[in-house]
């Protein structure tokens, strides 16, 4: 049973926007803000934290009408971890 689906056209992000620390909801607000910058179609890899942000900023973005394309939890040697999400802007403007 897989529970989780693979994204078959993984893409190298466009940009990656650092948002470890950040409160919520200024991250949501930081994201949201970066991808109005970018071109319909652009890819934006954020980094969040665990907890609330992880929790909190996919499902907001996914309401805006962002797609969702990966997250993938990164560790690092000291094994502190970050989420780093990818988020495509979509083709046609959002209403």
């Amino acid at each position: 049973m897989n529970s989780t689906s693979k994204i078959e056209n993984l893409q190298s992000p466009d940009a990656q926007l650092d948002l470890r620390g950040t409160p919520c909801p200024i991250n949501f607000v930081r994201t949201k803000l970066r991808l109005e910058q970018m071109a319909p179609g652009s890819v934006l890899e954020v980094w969040l934290d665990a907890g609330e942000p992880i929790e909190q900023v996919p499902d907001s973005l996914k309401m805006e009408g962002y797609q969702i394309l990966e997250t993938q939890l990164v560790t690092s040697d000291d094994n502190s971890g970050f989420f780093a999400m990818k988020v495509q802007r979509p083709e046609q403007e959002i209403a």
